[in-house]
């Protein structure tokens, strides 16, 4: 019964931060805040999540997976079936499609904690860590595309990983944006660009 109580508290704090993240930003958006819009104290949020940076990794891999609860990278739906997937054009078309649905949920959080970066050591560390974390599963995923014998001969994994990071960040999405396109127009132009890029 304890377990389930600070599970619904932990769901909570984080379904909290997740909406003023999304509608405040990272920098406008205090820990008490959070704290007041999940109805518990301050010390829950520290003691069921954390920091405000935890607070943020947590909800960004909440929005990814698609989940109440933060989802390892290997764990979530579209990183299995992109696996499962057994040629490059299924894999490219499984992973763009999946971006083309997350791209509305995350790149608002993303922005904002890119912008708080400008002035904030913590932020800036968490933004970093992110970049980071998302270029090797970049290098995860050209991996796996390596392997259905399919791309490019003359472009190694780290070009391929280059490549896709570049064109799935959350800049490239939102420049895309403000010309008129939709999600659904960008997840169709990732899966026609890294077809026509990628593969021999």
């Amino acid at each position: 019964m304890r377990r389930e109580r600070a599970e619904e508290t932990r769901r909570a704090v984080l379904g909290a931060a997740h909406d003023l993240f999304s509608s405040h930003g990272f920098a406008a958006t205090t820990v008490t805040d959070v704290a007041r819009g999940a109805g518990v104290s301050l010390d829950t949020v520290y003691t069921s999540v954390g920091r405000k940076p935890e607070l943020m990794l947590a909800v960004v891999d909440m929005a990814l997976g698609g989940a109440e609860e933060p989802v390892p990278a290997e764990e979530r739906a579209y990183v299995k079936a992109i696996r499962a997937a057994t040629s490059a054009e299924d894999k490219i078309a499984v992973y763009a499609d999946a971006l083309g649905r997350l791209m509305p949920r995350t790149a608002p959080l993303l922005t904002a904690l890119h912008e708080a970066a400008r002035s904030d050591q913590a932020c800036a560390r968490t933004s970093q860590h992110l970049e980071e974390r998302r270029a090797a599963n970049m290098r995860l995923f050209a991996a796996d595309l390596r392997s259905t014998g399919r791309l490019r001969d003359d472009l190694d994994d780290d070009a391929v990983a280059d490549i896709v990071w570049t064109t799935n960040a959350v800049d490239y999405y939102t420049r895309l944006r403000s010309r008129g396109w939709s999600a659904r127009q960008y997840a169709v132009h990732l899966r026609d660009l890294w077809t026509r890029v990628l593969l021999g």
